[in-house]
């Protein structure tokens, strides 16, 4: 892999941003379902509906939103204009009204969701572009991922600190999250240049919409990494369910969740030397399989196997790092082969990210509520339904992706 060229300093600053749009991002696809369903009463098959057309809705945005973007001529002010609903969308889901109901989760989502894929769209595309070297391209996802990680890490924390009750922590969490939003975005938006959006050579907008999934390429790499994000989503949206009722273990919730993201954060230069020495695509395939053995184990769980658990995050936390650093620096290799299209490319990057997380609350949710789960529930078959769901289902999709990567190893346009 080519030597570095882009200065530390650079690299470090415009990872600062993927601080507070991760930070915004845990809450909403980890604890909204559990504060809508426990706090304000709402049943579980609503919510799980809510959030399944607000993240359809949304995710069929992402793409047009963008192309649109390829059009304009800087990626900063469009990052800058997203910010603001995204403040103000946080601060609605995060603080409702007594009364809120399923009309108010829909719209608080939706704003929120529309100022982060404006900004985080265009964040993304920007990065890929503004790295020259393949190994700047994984330095440069690795610093907007470790932000992004550590801002997971106080948004999983924060609540427990701020306030005994969950829904009072939350609260203030999105008080908090405005001004580290202020802050990251003056420090990202003011000293990171490289800010030129590529020229599409006349292609008109939804053309280049389509074109971009004629890329084999491309396309193939959008494959393996929606197979596994499903993997991933499904966990993401059910953690706090089986912690609470299969380990028994709830009031160590917070605890769990960062040792998996800070776990995540420090495996990042590993993955980083590891993808320079055997290449993107084997050292994702070695973190697919991490984390197929880590929720292998998690199936077999039951109350009071905390401290497997806690190794278990450690471990799915390790695997983690593969699933942020290296599919999009992958894709960023592609982009250096072409002129345009990033925010075309990055569109439908965003859309199958949430169409994962769309269909994980979607379905997952429900089903549980199908086989008879309700939260706080002790029925011996719910809760091993819920652990299958939980563990057991994301170990089959992983090992889907796992083979999808293997055989499509030499077409994925890795650049080394």
């Amino acid at each position: 892999m080519s030597a570095a060229v882009l200065p530390r300093r650079e690299v470090l600053a415009y990872g600062v941003l993927g601080l507070p749009l991760a930070f915004a991002a845990l809450p909403i696809y980890v604890h909204v379902p559990k504060l809508y369903a426990d706090s304000l009463g709402l049943p579980l098959a609503l919510v799980g509906g809510a959030l399944l057309g607000a993240r359809i809705l949304d995710a069929i945005s992402d793409p047009l939103i963008g192309q649109l973007s390829d059009r304009a001529r800087s990626r900063r002010w469009l990052i800058a204009f997203g910010l603001l609903p995204l403040g103000l969308g946080v601060l609605a889901l995060l603080r409702p009204p007594e009364a809120a109901g399923a009309l108010w989760l829909i719209a608080a989502l939706t704003v929120a969701y529309a100022g982060y894929s404006l900004a985080n769209i265009n964040y993304q595309a920007w990065g890929a572009r503004m790295a020259p070297t393949p190994l700047d391209r994984t330095r440069v996802v690795a610093s907007r991922e470790g932000f992004g990680l550590l801002g997971v890490v106080l948004a999983a924390t924060l609540p427990a600190m701020l306030a005994t009750d969950a829904a009072d922590g939350l609260a203030a969490l999105a008080l908090v999250f405005v001004p580290v939003l202020l802050i990251a975005g003056l420090l990202t938006l003011g000293s990171v240049g490289r800010d030129a959006v590529p020229a599409g050579d006349g292609v008109p907008p939804l053309s280049m919409l389509i074109s971009v999934l004629g890329n084999p390429a491309f396309r193939r790499l959008l494959t393996v990494f929606a197979v596994g994000g499903i993997a991933a989503a499904v966990p993401a949206t059910t953690v706090l369910f089986f912690v609470d009722d299969v380990i028994g273990q709830g009031a160590r919730a917070g605890l769990f969740l960062a040792a998996y993201f800070v776990a995540g954060a420090m495996s990042l230069p590993l993955w980083v030397a590891l993808a320079r020495r055997v290449g993107k695509v084997r050292a994702w395939l070695l973190g697919m399989l991490v984390s197929i053995v880590a929720f292998a184990w998690a199936a077999g769980l039951g109350a009071g196997d905390g401290s497997a658990f806690f190794v278990i995050c450690l471990a799915s936390g390790l695997a983690l790092g593969a699933d942020l650093t290296l599919p999009p620096a992958i894709l960023a290799d592609q982009l250096a082969e072409s002129r345009a299209g990033d925010g075309a490319c990055f569109g439908w990057w965003n859309f199958v990210t949430k169409a994962n997380l769309a269909l994980a609350a979607g379905v997952a949710l429900p089903l549980l509520a199908l086989l008879g789960y309700a939260p706080g529930g002790q029925d011996e078959a719910a809760l091993r339904a819920l652990a299958i769901v939980y563990a057991g289902v994301p170990v089959g999709l992983k090992l889907i992706a796992a083979v999808l990567l293997w055989r499509w190893r030499n077409e994925l346009g890795e650049a080394r």
